[in-house]
């Protein structure tokens, strides 16, 4: 896999390409702003970008809006952003135009180096992968809406994470065969066509996250 980073603070930016080359993966550049993001990725044209949302000049949400524009320049690339801190506006942003291929995780989640690499891989396979304290944020904001149960909550949770049935099984402590039935359920629920298995479950995601921002 290759990769464009995008990290203002020199140390984070270095120790992060650091860890991911020790794992196999390609890191075709390493750079501090956003300008510097666009043209890399038009010059290394990489499977997934890496960046930090809050860049100069101000450090608001120059990586969101260069995510945004490279999603634009570039359909199919794979962005995994992270940020300091849950940031549910942000969240929202970055599935305005759909989750396919997209990642938000807390910087403090780059530390478990597998389920980083594992993120990665699941967003250039054009999955979803979620930070587990974001989530948290957004299905805890309000009432579940069309009346989802506990159960059905914390598997759409999980599934929001980009986790598997199997992976969720595990997580629950349930069947893989229970997990069929709450996502059964929660399709049903949210009014999510009958497509393929994979969109299902994006679209299930994406329609529960907006009902939360409505």
């Amino acid at each position: 896999m290759r990769l464009v980073i995008a990290e203002d603070a020199v140390v984070v930016r270095e120790g992060l390409a650091g860890l991911l080359t020790d794992r196999g993966l390609e890191v075709a550049a390493a750079v501090g702003d956003p300008d510097a993001l666009l043209a890399a990725v038009e010059r290394a044209r990489p499977d997934a970008v890496v960046a930090d949302i809050r860049m100069p000049p101000t450090h608001r949400d120059e990586g969101l809006r260069a995510a945004a524009e490279l999603r634009r320049r570039h359909p199919g690339l794979g962005i995994l952003l992270f940020s300091q801190y849950v940031e549910t506006s942000y969240a929202h942003a970055l599935l305005a135009d759909g989750p396919a291929g997209i990642g938000y995780l807390l910087k403090d989640r780059v530390l478990d180096v597998d389920d980083f690499v594992d993120a990665l891989h699941r967003v250039v396979e054009g999955g979803t992968a979620l930070d587990p304290d974001v989530i948290s944020r957004l299905l805890n904001a309000g009432p579940s809406p069309a009346a989802l149960t506990a159960r059905e909550h914390e598997a759409l949770g999980l599934m929001a994470e980009g986790l598997t049935n199997g992976a969720i099984a595990q997580r629950m402590g349930i069947s893989a065969r229970a997990v069929e039935k709450h996502t059964a359920a929660i399709f049903d629920k949210l009014g999510i066509p009958r497509t393929t298995a994979t969109h299902r479950r994006v679209q299930a995601v994406l329609r529960y996250l907006e009902d939360r921002s409505a």
